[in-house]
């Protein structure tokens, strides 16, 4: 019978001890993390305005101004392999009506993913017609002009439909960087709304 508890005791540390080894991350054994857009929101809206120099503000400086439009994308990135994996950073390209690049930023933000597990990252932008102005009449001018579509109409009808789902809100060339133990691998992603 001593024999016996012994030899389970023995097994039982055998079996912990092994469970208790991690993977080391390698080049060869990192798996790419899964990302995928779950949802997309504006998450405070103030309508469409816009206002030139020549208009006397009631207050602040008299500039060209226009309604901010802010933006939250809600994605979540699962990882599958055996050791958790650091995001460390995020660039991607906002573009309306599939086309019309707006606007590119980054997020510097660090975030750990468990190992086996998913988690839900949150990236918060905003843009204003202002901006959205000068990227229609600079870079997109050509696909405006093709399109055959007035700048302000088309900065009017983004500001009233992106908030209902109507305009199509694409993240294009969005690179996720991920890294283990020195090794580092950069996810591209591209993702639509609705």
């Amino acid at each position: 019978m001593a024999w016996i508890i012994v030899l389970l005791c023995s097994v039982g540390l055998v079996v912990t001890s092994c469970a208790g080894v991690q993977t080391t991350p390698t080049a060869d054994n990192f798996k790419v993390p899964a990302v995928k857009l779950v949802s997309f929101e504006v998450p405070q809206y103030d309508g469409f305005w816009y206002y030139a120099k020549a208009v006397k503000p009631t207050k602040g400086p008299e500039d060209d101004r226009g309604a901010p439009l802010p933006m939250s994308f809600l994605f979540s990135v699962q990882n599958p392999n055996p050791y958790p994996v650091l995001l460390e950073g995020i660039t991607y390209t906002v573009a309306f009506d599939n086309d019309f690049e707006v606007m590119t930023t980054n997020d510097n933000d660090s975030h750990w993913i468990p190992a086996g597990k998913t988690d839900h990252i949150r990236l918060n932008t905003m843009i204003t017609v202002r901006s959205a102005l000068v990227s229609l009449l600079l870079p997109n001018a050509p696909l405006l002009k093709a399109k055959g579509w007035d700048a302000f109409q088309t900065l009017e009808r983004w500001w009233n439909d992106v908030p209902n789902g109507k305009t199509p809100v694409t993240v294009k060339n969005a690179s996720f960087t991920f890294t283990a133990d020195g090794v580092t691998k950069v996810i591209p992603v591209q993702a639509r709304f609705p």
